[in-house]
């Protein structure tokens, strides 16, 4: 697996994750986002991911298959330490983190 951040227009990008699902991935993106806002001391952030099921999970309006309740709780311990935040839906094509991996991937 891989994931990828954008913050302030920089790539963030982690390779080598091991296997997993997608929604492994995308939650791993999330949780690495939520981490490096908190390092960079942004207090107001807004996250944006293209999965409508890791959002909505991480909003709690979608229940957690219990596969992917560990992501949830470790968001929740994260989230203790920096508060609520928002995290939005967005089309896969204005997904920077996305477009970020993809460009990795060019032929």
């Amino acid at each position: 697996m891989e994931t990828a951040v954008v913050v302030h227009g920089r790539d963030y990008v982690r390779q080598g994750l091991g296997p997993g699902s997608a929604m492994d991935a995308e939650w791993l993106a999330l949780l690495q986002a939520v981490e490096l806002a908190a390092q960079l001391g942004l207090h107001e952030a807004v996250f944006c991911g293209d999965s409508l099921a890791v959002v909505g999970q991480a909003n709690g309006i979608v229940r957690c298959p219990s596969d992917h309740i560990r992501h949830r709780q470790a968001l929740a311990a994260l989230l203790a330490r920096s508060g609520t935040p928002r995290i939005r839906h967005v089309k896969r094509s204005q997904n920077l983190a996305g477009i970020a991996l993809a460009r990795l991937h060019e032929r």
